[in-house]
């Protein structure tokens, strides 16, 4: 069930969005976002949204940031013109390559961000959670970069789908810890961080991995990420010409729908972010929170979430693992209520099926979590021809080859053809 707002609220928030005046002071993105935690847990949650307002501006952390970003992390990203995809299609298709960022996602913006703030906070070790795996081998790194102790919280069912990565974070010296609990995925990985960092609020910091929860993480980590959608609008204007028509990115919790997205909200483009429509329409089947779910309360915020009539949380289903999540950004939810971003979803075969066709024609292996913006790009072209479209190519996908094993590749390659 979609939320919608009456057209002049509606108009007023997605203003007050695109001068990059929310959230407001309470945290809220319109009627969602603000602070929902345990009492134990305000005086962790102050102490970070002081540092945030110090620290993430000043000019001497972005001077830090930046130069991570410029000679570790390796940006800018490139933007890649993709022939031979847009002579399928029929659409200029442009992707903009955050694969190609050290740990090989966009991950990586906002855990080197956060690792300098937890440094700056004068956190002794940090904790964080991950689902694909990717932010935690990104906070390991991150943590390593800085000198910091790291504890990666994981749902044991994505550690059996995510072994390779499992193994990388333990090589760049994080404990990775197993979550049994609850739907042993992300939603469980991040409730046992949250009861970790109860443990110790002030020598401990969380290292968030989306822009989800509670004030100030949904604001730090689009602030983080944003980064990405600065550079591919600069890109698009230097190499293509122009803006694209629409841009496309996968949204799970939506950080690197929100990076792409939030820099082009004043710009006459359609922006589309692409969740995971997993087996089928019904509680369970998919991880669509956007498409199908209700306003309630998830890990901090008010939010959209996937709950049934009695407000229960549901367990999700996508064969991405870092899609398989039951609530979204606020910012996201805000977005959709507005009307300014379409949220769509797409199902685990037609995501398979975008990851094979863009290995074979461009060569490049992307992430299970990104094929769901491939797949709906592709539909999308099909009923716009010859227009420009830029899709985040979010992460690569050697860490799900434990996955796509057991799908076996359908395209034929030209040189078994």
């Amino acid at each position: 069930m979609k939320s919608q707002l009456p057209a002049d609220e509606a108009s007023a928030f997605l203003d007050a969005a695109i001068k990059g005046e929310l959230p407001d002071e309470r945290g809220r993105f319109g009627p969602f976002g603000g602070r929902y935690v345990p009492e134990t847990l305000v005086p962790a949650f102050e102490r970070l949204e002081q540092g945030v307002r110090e620290y993430l501006h000043d000019a001497d952390f972005q001077r830090e940031f930046q130069r991570e970003l410029r000679e570790w992390v390796g940006r800018p990203t490139a933007l890649t013109f993709a022939p031979r995809l847009s002579e399928r299609w029929g659409t200029e298709v442009w992707l903009k390559r955050e694969d190609l960022a050290h740990t090989g996602a966009h991950k990586i913006n906002n855990a080197i961000g956060q690792a300098l703030l937890a440094k700056r906070l004068g956190a002794q070790r940090v904790i964080a959670e991950t689902g694909a795996g990717q932010h935690g081998v990104a906070s390991a790194a991150a943590c390593a970069r800085v000198g910091l102790p790291c504890s990666v919280y994981m749902g044991a069912v994505d550690m059996e789908r995510q072994a390779p990565n499992v193994d990388r974070m333990r090589r760049l010296g994080a404990e990775v810890i197993a979550v049994e609990t609850g739907d042993k995925t992300l939603r469980a990985a991040i409730d046992e961080a949250m009861r970790k960092w109860v443990t110790d609020p002030s020598g401990i910091y969380y290292l968030l991995g989306s822009a989800v929860g509670a004030h100030p993480y949904p604001y730090l980590v689009r602030e983080l990420q944003s980064v990405i959608g600065v550079e591919a609008r600069e890109q698009m204007i230097e190499q293509a010409g122009a803006l694209p028509d629409a841009a496309f990115a996968c949204v799970g919790g939506g950080s690197n729908a929100i990076g792409l997205f939030y820099p082009m909200l004043g710009d006459d483009i359609e922006l589309i972010g692409v969740e995971a429509g997993g087996t089928g329409e019904g509680l369970g089947q998919n991880a669509a929170t956007l498409a199908t779910g209700t306003p309630g309360v998830l890990q901090g915020a008010y939010t959209m979430i996937l709950q049934n009539d009695d407000g229960q949380v549901q367990e999700t289903h996508s064969i991405s693992a870092g899609l398989d999540y039951s609530g979204v950004g606020p910012e996201h939810a805000l977005l959709q209520a507005t009307g300014r971003v379409r949220y769509v979803a797409a199902g685990d075969d037609d995501a398979l099926a975008a990851l094979e066709e863009l290995c074979e024609t461009e060569g490049i292996l992307t992430a299970l979590e990104t094929a769901h913006a491939f797949a709906y790009a592709r539909r999308w072209s099909q009923e716009n021809p010859r227009k420009r479209i830029l899709i985040g190519n979010s992460g690569r996908g050697d860490k799900d080859m434990p996955t796509l094993t057991k799908h076996p590749a359908r395209i034929r390659t030209s040189a078994s053809a």
